[in-house]
């Protein structure tokens, strides 16, 4: 006769005075996952993949994960810009155009005087 495991969830989230609510914020799930997983309905696979794992390496889940802290991203590299040109450059944009605008709108400023 195949025993089904029953998973031991609620019982655990009790002792340690937590809502349904409270422990699928922390573990990052729906509330409702949380009562399908108490009530075995749904997520009791990947329990079932773990004990096997457990099983077959003769060690507790503990003992399975590794926990290793997050590479921190690397440090853009920060180039000196010492011109207006350089800037532009680094935008992408075209100086020709930048400078045709500035040109414009500076008529458009003697035009308004007047």
């Amino acid at each position: 006769m195949k025993r089904k495991a029953k998973p031991k969830i609620a019982f655990l989230r009790e002792k340690a005075g937590l809502t349904q609510l409270e422990l699928s914020r922390i573990v990052g799930v729906t509330e409702s996952t949380i009562q399908n997983w108490e009530s075995g309905r749904t997520g009791t696979d990947h329990i079932y993949r773990i004990i096997r794992f457990c099983q077959a390496l003769n060690c507790r889940v503990e003992e399975l994960i590794e926990y290793v802290s997050e590479s921190t991203p690397e440090k853009p590299t920060t180039t000196k810009l010492s011109s207006l040109s350089d800037i532009h450059n680094l935008l992408g944009i075209d100086e020709k155009e930048v400078l045709g605008e500035q040109n414009t709108q500076s008529q458009s400023n003697n035009l308004e005087k007047y």
